[in-house]
Protein backbone atom coordinates (compact mmCIF):
# COMPACT_ATOMS: atom_id res chain seq x y z
CA UNK A 1 0.00 0.00 0.00
CA UNK A 2 1.29 3.14 -1.29
CA UNK A 3 2.11 5.84 1.62
CA UNK A 4 -0.37 8.44 -0.10
CA UNK A 5 -3.70 5.51 0.73
CA UNK A 6 -2.22 4.59 4.11
CA UNK A 7 -2.55 8.55 5.05
CA UNK A 8 -6.11 8.96 3.45
CA UNK A 9 -7.31 6.07 5.36
CA UNK A 10 -6.13 7.74 8.15
CA UNK A 11 -7.13 10.60 7.23
CA UNK A 12 -10.91 8.96 6.95
CA UNK A 13 -10.77 7.34 10.05
CA UNK A 14 -9.80 10.02 11.88
CA UNK A 15 -12.38 12.17 10.45
CA UNK A 16 -15.22 9.54 11.70
CA UNK A 17 -13.61 10.10 14.86
CA UNK A 18 -13.58 13.32 15.31
CA UNK A 19 -17.29 13.51 14.02
CA UNK A 20 -18.55 10.47 16.90
CA UNK A 21 -16.40 11.95 19.74
CA UNK A 22 -16.33 8.39 20.10
CA UNK A 23 -12.63 8.80 21.74
CA UNK A 24 -11.88 12.59 23.25
CA UNK A 25 -10.22 14.91 20.63
CA UNK A 26 -6.89 14.83 22.23
CA UNK A 27 -6.83 10.93 22.09
CA UNK A 28 -7.91 10.58 18.51
CA UNK A 29 -4.93 13.10 17.62
CA UNK A 30 -2.79 11.36 19.67
CA UNK A 31 -3.72 8.38 17.70
CA UNK A 32 -2.80 9.84 14.58
CA UNK A 33 0.75 10.90 15.30
CA UNK A 34 1.23 7.51 16.53
CA UNK A 35 0.16 5.94 13.59
CA UNK A 36 1.84 8.30 11.17
CA UNK A 37 4.89 7.70 13.20
CA UNK A 38 4.72 3.83 12.93
CA UNK A 39 3.84 3.59 9.21
CA UNK A 40 6.99 6.15 8.90
CA UNK A 41 4.93 8.40 7.28
CA UNK A 42 6.85 11.05 9.60
CA UNK A 43 10.53 11.07 11.48
CA UNK A 44 10.02 11.80 14.99
CA UNK A 45 11.73 15.63 14.76
CA UNK A 46 8.77 16.17 12.32
CA UNK A 47 6.32 14.72 14.40
CA UNK A 48 6.85 16.61 17.70
CA UNK A 49 7.60 19.78 16.16
CA UNK A 50 4.26 21.09 16.50
CA UNK A 51 5.04 20.39 20.84
CA UNK A 52 7.28 23.05 20.33
CA UNK A 53 5.40 25.33 17.71
CA UNK A 54 5.02 29.17 18.26
CA UNK A 55 1.51 28.47 17.58
CA UNK A 56 1.40 25.96 20.69
CA UNK A 57 3.44 28.12 23.17
CA UNK A 58 1.28 31.42 22.32
CA UNK A 59 -2.14 29.39 22.78
CA UNK A 60 -0.98 28.32 26.01
CA UNK A 61 0.37 31.41 27.21
CA UNK A 62 -3.17 33.12 26.67
CA UNK A 63 -4.95 30.86 28.55
CA UNK A 64 -2.67 31.52 31.36
CA UNK A 65 -3.54 35.29 30.88
CA UNK A 66 -6.78 34.90 30.71
CA UNK A 67 -7.08 33.28 34.29
CA UNK A 68 -5.01 36.18 35.06
CA UNK A 69 -7.22 38.64 34.21
CA UNK A 70 -10.20 36.53 35.71
CA UNK A 71 -7.92 36.06 39.05
CA UNK A 72 -7.57 39.83 39.24
CA UNK A 73 -11.85 40.50 38.23
CA UNK A 74 -11.03 42.40 35.45
CA UNK A 75 -14.23 40.95 32.98
CA UNK A 76 -16.57 40.68 35.93
CA UNK A 77 -15.52 43.85 36.93
CA UNK A 78 -16.63 45.41 32.99
CA UNK A 79 -19.92 43.96 33.89
CA UNK A 80 -20.83 45.16 36.85
CA UNK A 81 -19.60 48.75 35.92
CA UNK A 82 -22.04 48.28 32.46
CA UNK A 83 -24.87 46.76 34.83
CA UNK A 84 -24.15 50.00 37.41
CA UNK A 85 -24.56 52.27 34.48
CA UNK A 86 -27.39 50.98 31.94
CA UNK A 87 -30.34 53.41 32.32
CA UNK A 88 -32.56 51.11 31.52
CA UNK A 89 -33.58 47.48 31.55
CA UNK A 90 -32.81 47.26 27.35
CA UNK A 91 -30.00 49.30 27.39
CA UNK A 92 -28.11 46.83 30.13
CA UNK A 93 -28.73 44.11 27.89
CA UNK A 94 -27.32 45.45 24.51
CA UNK A 95 -24.57 47.58 26.33
CA UNK A 96 -23.76 43.78 28.26
CA UNK A 97 -24.10 41.87 24.69
CA UNK A 98 -21.53 44.48 22.84
CA UNK A 99 -19.20 44.10 25.85
CA UNK A 100 -19.22 40.50 25.67
CA UNK A 101 -18.34 40.54 22.06
CA UNK A 102 -15.52 43.16 22.55
CA UNK A 103 -14.25 41.38 25.35
CA UNK A 104 -14.53 37.97 23.27
CA UNK A 105 -11.88 39.66 20.94
CA UNK A 106 -9.27 39.65 23.16
CA UNK A 107 -9.67 37.32 25.64
CA UNK A 108 -11.21 33.26 25.46
CA UNK A 109 -14.84 32.89 24.50
CA UNK A 110 -15.61 30.10 27.04
CA UNK A 111 -14.22 31.88 29.77
CA UNK A 112 -16.06 35.49 28.15
CA UNK A 113 -19.12 33.45 28.81
CA UNK A 114 -18.88 31.79 32.16
CA UNK A 115 -17.54 34.94 34.00
CA UNK A 116 -20.85 37.18 32.01
CA UNK A 117 -22.96 34.36 33.02
CA UNK A 118 -23.82 35.33 36.44
CA UNK A 119 -24.00 38.65 35.66
CA UNK A 120 -26.32 38.24 33.17
CA UNK A 121 -28.66 36.69 34.58
CA UNK A 122 -28.71 38.71 37.69
CA UNK A 123 -29.64 41.74 34.99
CA UNK A 124 -32.23 39.23 33.38
CA UNK A 125 -33.57 38.68 37.26
CA UNK A 126 -33.95 42.38 37.65
CA UNK A 127 -35.48 43.44 34.19
CA UNK A 128 -38.49 40.83 34.92
CA UNK A 129 -37.18 38.67 31.83
CA UNK A 130 -36.59 35.11 31.72
CA UNK A 131 -32.99 34.05 31.34
CA UNK A 132 -33.67 31.63 28.71
CA UNK A 133 -34.39 35.14 26.71
CA UNK A 134 -30.30 36.33 27.79
CA UNK A 135 -28.24 33.63 27.93
CA UNK A 136 -28.34 32.23 24.41
CA UNK A 137 -27.46 35.86 22.83
CA UNK A 138 -24.49 36.01 25.82
CA UNK A 139 -23.05 32.62 24.17
CA UNK A 140 -23.31 33.80 20.45
CA UNK A 141 -22.23 37.48 21.52
CA UNK A 142 -18.82 36.11 22.70
CA UNK A 143 -18.57 33.68 20.03
CA UNK A 144 -18.91 36.92 17.33
CA UNK A 145 -15.95 38.50 19.35
CA UNK A 146 -13.61 35.98 18.56
CA UNK A 147 -13.48 36.39 14.75
CA UNK A 148 -12.61 40.06 15.25
CA UNK A 149 -8.67 39.25 16.32
CA UNK A 150 -6.04 36.79 15.76
CA UNK A 151 -6.64 35.46 19.66
CA UNK A 152 -9.94 35.89 19.71
CA UNK A 153 -10.42 32.25 19.25
CA UNK A 154 -7.94 29.69 19.34
CA UNK A 155 -8.79 28.62 15.68
CA UNK A 156 -7.96 31.60 14.56
CA UNK A 157 -4.11 30.88 16.34
CA UNK A 158 -3.88 26.96 15.11
CA UNK A 159 -5.23 28.61 11.24
CA UNK A 160 -2.69 31.47 11.71
CA UNK A 161 0.46 28.72 12.96
CA UNK A 162 -0.65 26.08 10.51
CA UNK A 163 0.04 28.42 7.38
CA UNK A 164 3.78 29.08 7.01
CA UNK A 165 3.85 25.53 6.43
CA UNK A 166 2.24 25.84 3.65
CA UNK A 167 3.89 28.37 2.69
CA UNK A 168 1.65 31.31 3.27
CA UNK A 169 2.47 34.23 5.98
CA UNK A 170 0.64 34.20 8.94
CA UNK A 171 -2.75 36.11 9.74
CA UNK A 172 -2.08 39.67 10.23
CA UNK A 173 -3.65 40.46 14.36
CA UNK A 174 -6.18 42.33 13.03
CA UNK A 175 -6.70 40.74 9.47
CA UNK A 176 -9.71 39.35 10.50
CA UNK A 177 -11.97 42.35 11.04
CA UNK A 178 -12.73 43.16 7.64
CA UNK A 179 -14.80 40.61 8.19
CA UNK A 180 -15.01 39.68 11.98
CA UNK A 181 -15.58 43.17 12.78
CA UNK A 182 -19.07 43.85 10.49
CA UNK A 183 -20.28 40.42 11.68
CA UNK A 184 -20.40 40.91 14.26
CA UNK A 185 -21.87 44.27 14.30
CA UNK A 186 -25.14 42.76 12.45
CA UNK A 187 -24.99 39.71 14.33
CA UNK A 188 -25.69 42.08 17.68
CA UNK A 189 -28.48 44.40 15.54
CA UNK A 190 -29.55 40.45 15.04
CA UNK A 191 -29.54 39.27 18.63
CA UNK A 192 -31.03 42.90 19.29
CA UNK A 193 -34.22 43.04 17.38
CA UNK A 194 -34.29 39.38 15.93
CA UNK A 195 -33.47 37.04 18.41
CA UNK A 196 -35.55 37.93 21.07
CA UNK A 197 -38.78 36.91 19.06
CA UNK A 198 -37.37 33.27 18.41
CA UNK A 199 -36.09 33.10 22.06
CA UNK A 200 -37.96 30.62 24.08
CA UNK A 201 -39.36 32.29 27.64
CA UNK A 202 -38.92 29.28 30.25
CA UNK A 203 -37.71 29.70 33.53
CA UNK A 204 -34.08 28.85 34.03
CA UNK A 205 -32.68 26.28 36.39
CA UNK A 206 -29.85 28.69 37.67
CA UNK A 207 -29.37 27.22 41.15
CA UNK A 208 -25.91 25.08 40.53
CA UNK A 209 -24.37 28.33 38.69
CA UNK A 210 -25.55 30.82 41.07
CA UNK A 211 -25.97 28.84 44.57
CA UNK A 212 -26.85 31.64 46.89
CA UNK A 213 -24.54 31.19 50.23
CA UNK A 214 -24.68 32.72 53.61
CA UNK A 215 -21.32 34.71 54.55
CA UNK A 216 -20.86 36.85 57.92
CA UNK A 217 -18.39 39.26 56.73
CA UNK A 218 -16.46 41.95 59.51
CA UNK A 219 -16.38 45.35 58.02
CA UNK A 220 -12.87 46.36 58.40
CA UNK A 221 -11.01 49.41 59.60
CA UNK A 222 -11.04 52.32 56.07
CA UNK A 223 -13.63 50.09 54.26
CA UNK A 224 -15.82 52.31 51.92
CA UNK A 225 -18.99 51.05 54.06
CA UNK A 226 -18.01 53.05 56.61
CA UNK A 227 -20.63 55.47 57.39
CA UNK A 228 -22.95 54.66 54.93
CA UNK A 229 -26.21 53.67 55.29
CA UNK A 230 -27.13 50.48 53.09
CA UNK A 231 -29.04 52.33 50.27
CA UNK A 232 -25.88 54.02 49.63
CA UNK A 233 -23.55 50.85 49.59
CA UNK A 234 -25.68 49.42 46.42
CA UNK A 235 -24.60 46.27 47.90
CA UNK A 236 -27.44 44.58 45.73
CA UNK A 237 -27.75 46.51 42.47
CA UNK A 238 -23.69 46.61 41.89
CA UNK A 239 -22.70 43.40 44.12
CA UNK A 240 -25.58 41.12 44.21
CA UNK A 241 -25.20 40.73 48.28
CA UNK A 242 -28.28 40.83 50.21
CA UNK A 243 -28.17 42.27 53.77
CA UNK A 244 -30.06 40.19 55.73
CA UNK A 245 -28.69 41.08 59.28
CA UNK A 246 -26.25 42.90 60.54
CA UNK A 247 -24.18 42.23 64.23
CA UNK A 248 -22.88 44.77 66.43
CA UNK A 249 -20.94 44.00 69.81
CA UNK A 250 -23.87 41.79 71.05
CA UNK A 251 -27.15 43.08 69.12
CA UNK A 252 -28.30 41.33 65.90
CA UNK A 253 -30.41 44.00 63.67
CA UNK A 254 -32.90 41.19 61.63
CA UNK A 255 -34.03 42.92 57.94
CA UNK A 256 -32.11 46.21 58.38
CA UNK A 257 -33.55 49.15 56.74
CA UNK A 258 -32.42 51.38 53.74
CA UNK A 259 -31.17 53.80 55.84
CA UNK A 260 -29.19 51.27 58.61
CA UNK A 261 -25.89 53.56 59.00
CA UNK A 262 -22.71 50.83 58.82
CA UNK A 263 -20.50 51.34 61.33
CA UNK A 264 -16.44 49.79 61.52
CA UNK A 265 -16.48 46.44 62.90
CA UNK A 266 -20.02 45.67 62.17
CA UNK A 267 -20.54 42.25 61.03
CA UNK A 268 -22.96 42.08 57.68
CA UNK A 269 -25.00 38.28 56.95
CA UNK A 270 -25.13 38.91 53.62
CA UNK A 271 -26.76 35.75 51.23
CA UNK A 272 -25.54 35.99 47.28
CA UNK A 273 -23.55 33.88 44.62
CA UNK A 274 -20.41 32.55 45.48
CA UNK A 275 -18.54 34.98 43.14
CA UNK A 276 -20.31 37.87 44.73
CA UNK A 277 -19.22 36.83 47.93
CA UNK A 278 -15.70 35.98 47.62
CA UNK A 279 -15.85 39.15 45.53
CA UNK A 280 -16.36 41.79 48.14
CA UNK A 281 -13.89 40.55 50.69
CA UNK A 282 -11.71 42.30 47.82
CA UNK A 283 -13.71 45.17 47.10
CA UNK A 284 -16.13 46.26 50.01
CA UNK A 285 -12.79 46.39 52.93
CA UNK A 286 -14.59 43.34 54.65
CA UNK A 287 -13.00 39.64 56.13
CA UNK A 288 -14.51 37.03 57.14
CA UNK A 289 -13.11 36.08 60.86
CA UNK A 290 -13.14 32.01 60.14
CA UNK A 291 -10.51 32.64 57.19
CA UNK A 292 -8.67 35.48 59.06
CA UNK A 293 -8.07 32.98 61.55
CA UNK A 294 -6.70 30.04 59.41
CA UNK A 295 -4.29 32.51 58.15
CA UNK A 296 -2.82 33.73 61.54
CA UNK A 297 -2.89 30.13 62.32
CA UNK A 298 -0.77 29.39 59.03
CA UNK A 299 -2.69 26.24 58.79
CA UNK A 300 -1.78 26.93 54.54
CA UNK A 301 1.19 27.79 52.74
CA UNK A 302 1.25 30.88 50.65
CA UNK A 303 0.27 29.80 46.83
CA UNK A 304 -1.32 26.70 48.46
CA UNK A 305 -4.45 27.96 49.51
CA UNK A 306 -7.68 25.66 47.89
CA UNK A 307 -11.35 26.99 48.28
CA UNK A 308 -13.88 24.18 47.49
CA UNK A 309 -17.55 23.80 47.94
CA UNK A 310 -18.33 20.13 49.76
CA UNK A 311 -21.31 18.80 50.65
CA UNK A 312 -22.26 17.48 54.14
CA UNK A 313 -23.46 14.04 53.54
CA UNK A 314 -25.98 11.52 55.88
CA UNK A 315 -23.49 9.84 58.62
CA UNK A 316 -21.43 13.06 59.17
CA UNK A 317 -21.25 13.53 63.10
CA UNK A 318 -21.27 17.74 61.88
CA UNK A 319 -25.08 17.08 61.94
CA UNK A 320 -27.09 18.75 64.56
CA UNK A 321 -23.94 20.56 65.64
CA UNK A 322 -22.63 24.41 64.98
CA UNK A 323 -19.39 24.51 63.19
CA UNK A 324 -18.10 26.06 66.77
CA UNK A 325 -19.27 22.50 68.42
CA UNK A 326 -17.44 20.30 65.87
CA UNK A 327 -14.30 22.50 66.08
CA UNK A 328 -14.31 22.16 62.18
CA UNK A 329 -11.12 24.41 61.94
CA UNK A 330 -9.23 22.68 64.78
CA UNK A 331 -10.31 19.04 63.31
CA UNK A 332 -10.13 19.63 58.94
CA UNK A 333 -7.51 22.53 59.38
CA UNK A 334 -9.79 24.35 57.03
CA UNK A 335 -12.38 27.57 56.98
CA UNK A 336 -16.12 27.47 56.58
CA UNK A 337 -16.41 31.14 54.38
CA UNK A 338 -20.19 30.67 53.89
CA UNK A 339 -22.86 28.10 53.86
CA UNK A 340 -25.60 27.59 51.49
CA UNK A 341 -29.03 25.37 52.56
CA UNK A 342 -32.34 25.30 50.12
CA UNK A 343 -34.48 26.67 52.87
CA UNK A 344 -33.29 30.71 53.86
CA UNK A 345 -32.34 31.35 57.52
CA UNK A 346 -31.65 34.53 59.42
CA UNK A 347 -29.19 32.64 62.23
CA UNK A 348 -25.63 34.07 62.06
CA UNK A 349 -23.82 31.62 60.59
CA UNK A 350 -21.46 30.13 63.37
CA UNK A 351 -24.83 29.50 65.38
CA UNK A 352 -26.49 27.40 62.39
CA UNK A 353 -26.59 23.71 63.23
CA UNK A 354 -25.48 21.39 60.39
CA UNK A 355 -27.80 19.27 58.24
CA UNK A 356 -28.11 16.85 55.73
CA UNK A 357 -27.43 18.72 52.52
CA UNK A 358 -25.85 21.26 52.99
CA UNK A 359 -23.21 22.93 51.06
CA UNK A 360 -20.00 24.47 52.67
CA UNK A 361 -17.66 27.35 51.15
CA UNK A 362 -14.25 25.48 52.84
CA UNK A 363 -10.95 27.41 52.37
CA UNK A 364 -7.75 25.46 53.32
CA UNK A 365 -4.30 24.00 52.17
CA UNK A 366 -4.68 21.38 49.11
CA UNK A 367 -3.77 18.25 51.39
CA UNK A 368 -5.97 19.28 53.90
CA UNK A 369 -9.24 20.15 51.11
CA UNK A 370 -8.73 16.68 49.55
CA UNK A 371 -8.85 14.72 52.89
CA UNK A 372 -12.20 15.99 54.62
CA UNK A 373 -13.54 12.54 54.99
CA UNK A 374 -15.98 10.72 53.41
CA UNK A 375 -19.10 12.40 54.59
CA UNK A 376 -17.99 16.07 53.14
CA UNK A 377 -17.95 15.09 49.65
CA UNK A 378 -16.28 17.73 47.75
CA UNK A 379 -18.41 19.58 44.81
CA UNK A 380 -15.76 21.28 43.24
CA UNK A 381 -12.63 23.70 43.41
CA UNK A 382 -13.70 26.94 42.61
CA UNK A 383 -10.67 28.78 43.85
CA UNK A 384 -10.09 30.68 40.45
CA UNK A 385 -13.26 32.30 41.08
CA UNK A 386 -11.28 34.07 43.65
CA UNK A 387 -10.62 37.56 42.49
CA UNK A 388 -8.94 40.50 43.86
CA UNK A 389 -9.85 43.82 41.99
CA UNK A 390 -6.03 45.21 43.92
CA UNK A 391 -4.26 43.28 41.31
CA UNK A 392 -6.60 43.88 38.61
CA UNK A 393 -4.34 47.58 36.76
CA UNK A 394 -1.24 44.91 37.00
CA UNK A 395 -2.97 42.31 35.28
CA UNK A 396 -4.53 44.70 32.84
CA UNK A 397 -1.12 46.60 32.43
CA UNK A 398 0.79 42.77 31.30
CA UNK A 399 -2.16 41.48 29.03
CA UNK A 400 -2.63 44.79 27.08
CA UNK A 401 0.92 45.58 26.86
CA UNK A 402 1.99 42.04 25.52
CA UNK A 403 -1.33 42.32 23.05
CA UNK A 404 0.22 45.65 22.17
CA UNK A 405 3.64 44.52 21.52
CA UNK A 406 2.26 41.88 19.10
CA UNK A 407 -0.29 43.60 16.94
CA UNK A 408 2.52 46.60 16.17
CA UNK A 409 5.07 43.84 15.76
CA UNK A 410 7.48 45.09 17.97
CA UNK A 411 7.85 41.56 19.32
CA UNK A 412 6.25 38.76 17.91
CA UNK A 413 2.99 37.55 19.56
CA UNK A 414 4.28 34.24 21.21
CA UNK A 415 7.46 36.43 22.46
CA UNK A 416 5.28 39.21 24.24
CA UNK A 417 2.82 36.54 25.57
CA UNK A 418 5.42 34.37 27.09
CA UNK A 419 7.17 37.42 28.85
CA UNK A 420 4.04 38.35 29.98
CA UNK A 421 3.03 34.83 31.89
CA UNK A 422 6.55 34.67 33.13
CA UNK A 423 5.92 38.54 34.92
CA UNK A 424 2.25 37.38 35.78
CA UNK A 425 4.04 34.31 37.84
CA UNK A 426 7.56 36.57 38.76
CA UNK A 427 4.84 38.98 40.90
CA UNK A 428 2.62 36.21 42.03
CA UNK A 429 -0.28 37.47 40.14
CA UNK A 430 -0.94 33.96 39.72
CA UNK A 431 0.78 30.79 40.85
CA UNK A 432 2.49 27.79 38.56
CA UNK A 433 0.03 25.28 39.83
CA UNK A 434 -3.23 27.71 38.34
CA UNK A 435 -1.21 28.47 35.09
CA UNK A 436 -0.44 24.92 34.44
CA UNK A 437 -4.46 24.34 35.20
CA UNK A 438 -5.62 27.05 33.37
CA UNK A 439 -3.73 25.47 29.84
CA UNK A 440 -6.36 23.63 27.78
CA UNK A 441 -4.12 20.65 27.47
CA UNK A 442 -6.37 18.97 25.25
CA UNK A 443 -6.86 21.57 22.91
CA UNK A 444 -2.78 22.27 23.02
CA UNK A 445 -2.56 18.43 22.22
CA UNK A 446 -5.06 18.88 18.86
CA UNK A 447 -2.76 21.26 17.57
CA UNK A 448 0.56 19.93 18.18
CA UNK A 449 -0.67 16.55 16.62
CA UNK A 450 -2.66 18.18 13.44
CA UNK A 451 0.32 20.51 12.94
CA UNK A 452 2.26 17.21 12.18
CA UNK A 453 -0.51 15.65 10.03
CA UNK A 454 -0.52 18.57 8.01
CA UNK A 455 3.01 18.26 7.41
CA UNK A 456 2.47 14.45 6.38
CA UNK A 457 -0.58 15.63 4.16
CA UNK A 458 2.22 17.78 2.34
CA UNK A 459 5.21 15.55 2.55
CA UNK A 460 3.11 12.53 0.99
CA UNK A 461 1.65 13.59 -1.89
CA UNK A 462 -1.72 12.96 -0.70
CA UNK A 463 -2.54 16.63 -0.72
CA UNK A 464 -1.65 16.40 -4.42
CA UNK A 465 -3.96 13.38 -4.95
CA UNK A 466 -7.17 14.60 -2.72
CA UNK A 467 -7.20 18.22 -3.69
CA UNK A 468 -7.13 17.25 -7.81
CA UNK A 469 -9.93 15.36 -7.37
CA UNK A 470 -11.92 18.25 -5.26
CA UNK A 471 -10.49 21.01 -7.83
CA UNK A 472 -12.19 18.67 -10.85
CA UNK A 473 -15.69 18.78 -9.21
CA UNK A 474 -15.40 22.22 -7.89
CA UNK A 475 -13.66 23.82 -11.00
CA UNK A 476 -16.94 24.12 -12.87
CA UNK A 477 -18.31 26.37 -9.65
CA UNK A 478 -15.65 29.52 -10.31
CA UNK A 479 -13.85 31.13 -7.42
CA UNK A 480 -16.80 32.35 -5.58
CA UNK A 481 -18.55 28.67 -5.79
CA UNK A 482 -15.56 27.62 -4.31
CA UNK A 483 -15.24 29.94 -1.60
CA UNK A 484 -18.94 29.10 -0.84
CA UNK A 485 -18.86 25.61 -0.43
CA UNK A 486 -16.06 25.31 1.13
CA UNK A 487 -17.28 27.50 4.41
CA UNK A 488 -20.20 25.53 4.12
CA UNK A 489 -18.47 22.09 4.41
CA UNK A 490 -16.49 23.78 7.04
CA UNK A 491 -19.75 25.43 9.10
CA UNK A 492 -20.86 21.52 8.55
CA UNK A 493 -17.87 20.17 10.10
CA UNK A 494 -17.90 22.15 13.30
CA UNK A 495 -20.89 20.94 14.64
CA UNK A 496 -19.95 17.06 15.33
CA UNK A 497 -16.61 18.13 15.58
CA UNK A 498 -14.04 20.72 17.36
CA UNK A 499 -13.37 24.21 15.82
CA UNK A 500 -9.81 23.74 15.48
CA UNK A 501 -10.11 20.23 14.38
CA UNK A 502 -12.37 21.17 11.43
CA UNK A 503 -10.21 24.06 10.72
CA UNK A 504 -7.30 22.00 10.40
CA UNK A 505 -8.29 19.20 8.20
CA UNK A 506 -10.39 21.76 6.11
CA UNK A 507 -7.06 24.10 5.54
CA UNK A 508 -4.93 21.85 3.20
CA UNK A 509 -8.04 20.93 1.33
CA UNK A 510 -9.01 24.56 0.31
CA UNK A 511 -4.62 25.42 -0.03
CA UNK A 512 -4.44 22.48 -1.96
CA UNK A 513 -7.63 23.38 -4.41
CA UNK A 514 -7.20 26.94 -4.62
CA UNK A 515 -3.34 26.69 -5.67
CA UNK A 516 -4.08 23.91 -8.52
CA UNK A 517 -7.10 26.15 -9.91
CA UNK A 518 -4.84 28.91 -9.91
CA UNK A 519 -6.48 31.12 -7.58
CA UNK A 520 -4.64 32.57 -4.68
CA UNK A 521 -5.30 31.12 -1.40
CA UNK A 522 -5.74 33.49 1.07
CA UNK A 523 -9.42 34.46 0.62
CA UNK A 524 -10.51 30.72 1.12
CA UNK A 525 -7.87 30.64 4.17
CA UNK A 526 -9.84 33.40 5.37
CA UNK A 527 -13.64 31.67 4.41
CA UNK A 528 -12.31 28.98 6.34
CA UNK A 529 -11.29 30.63 9.28
CA UNK A 530 -14.76 32.55 9.71
CA UNK A 531 -16.28 29.73 9.22
CA UNK A 532 -14.89 27.62 11.92
CA UNK A 533 -14.99 29.98 14.64
CA UNK A 534 -18.77 30.98 14.52
CA UNK A 535 -20.56 27.92 15.20
CA UNK A 536 -24.10 29.00 16.01
CA UNK A 537 -25.96 25.72 14.77
CA UNK A 538 -26.01 23.30 17.72
CA UNK A 539 -25.32 23.76 21.33
CA UNK A 540 -21.87 21.30 21.33
CA UNK A 541 -20.01 24.63 20.96
CA UNK A 542 -18.06 25.12 24.82
CA UNK A 543 -19.91 28.68 25.36
CA UNK A 544 -22.80 27.52 24.02
CA UNK A 545 -23.16 24.05 26.35
CA UNK A 546 -22.27 26.67 29.19
CA UNK A 547 -25.48 27.80 28.91
CA UNK A 548 -27.59 25.01 27.29
CA UNK A 549 -28.44 23.98 30.66
CA UNK A 550 -29.34 26.98 33.23
CA UNK A 551 -31.51 28.38 29.79
CA UNK A 552 -33.60 24.95 29.42
CA UNK A 553 -32.85 25.49 25.97
CA UNK A 554 -33.55 22.20 23.71
CA UNK A 555 -31.47 21.04 20.74
CA UNK A 556 -33.67 23.09 18.35
CA UNK A 557 -33.61 26.32 20.06
CA UNK A 558 -30.10 26.56 18.79
CA UNK A 559 -30.84 25.71 15.43
CA UNK A 560 -34.05 28.28 14.75
CA UNK A 561 -31.52 31.10 16.61
CA UNK A 562 -28.41 30.52 15.13
CA UNK A 563 -29.27 29.22 11.65
CA UNK A 564 -29.65 33.47 11.07
CA UNK A 565 -26.81 34.02 12.48
CA UNK A 566 -24.91 31.25 10.30
CA UNK A 567 -26.40 33.32 7.22
CA UNK A 568 -25.76 36.73 8.34
CA UNK A 569 -21.78 35.38 8.64
CA UNK A 570 -22.09 33.39 5.60
CA UNK A 571 -23.32 36.86 3.39
CA UNK A 572 -21.07 39.21 5.22
CA UNK A 573 -17.83 36.65 4.22
CA UNK A 574 -19.36 36.26 0.56
CA UNK A 575 -19.64 39.85 0.03
CA UNK A 576 -16.10 41.15 1.79
CA UNK A 577 -13.38 38.33 1.62
CA UNK A 578 -13.41 38.40 -2.53
CA UNK A 579 -12.97 42.25 -1.84
CA UNK A 580 -10.20 42.35 0.52
CA UNK A 581 -8.75 39.19 -0.65
CA UNK A 582 -8.91 39.02 -4.31
CA UNK A 583 -8.71 35.43 -5.83
CA UNK A 584 -6.38 36.50 -8.19
CA UNK A 585 -2.91 38.33 -7.50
Amino acid sequence: MTPVAILLILFVVALMLFATEWLPVDVTALLLLGALLLFGLLTPKEAFAGFGSDTVLTLASLFVLTRVLLRAGVIEWIGQALARRARNATAMLRGMLGAVAGVSAFTSNTATTAVFLPVMAGVARKAGLPASRVLMPLAFSSILGGTVTLIGTSTNLVVSGALPATGLKPLGFFELAWVGLPAALIGLLYLFFIAPRLLPARDAQLEETLRAYLADLTVAPGSPLVGQTLRQTNLGRDHGLTVIAVRRGETTTYGPPADFRIHEADTLVVEGPTERILAGTGQLGVFSRSEQKLQQEGAARPGDVRLVEVVVMPGSDLLGHTLKEARFRERYGCSVLALHRRSRTLERLARLRIQVGDVLLVQGSTERTQNLGEHLAVLGDLTERRTDLKKAPLALLFFLGAITLGALGVLPLSVAVVVAVALSLGVRLITPEEAYSAVEWPVIVLVACMLAFGTAFEDTGAARVLTGGISHILEPLGPMGLLAALFIVTVALTQPMSNQAAALVMLPLAIGTAKTLGYDPRPFVIGITVAASNSFITPLEPSCMLVYGPGRYSFFDFVKVGTGLTIITFIVSMLIIPVIWPFTH
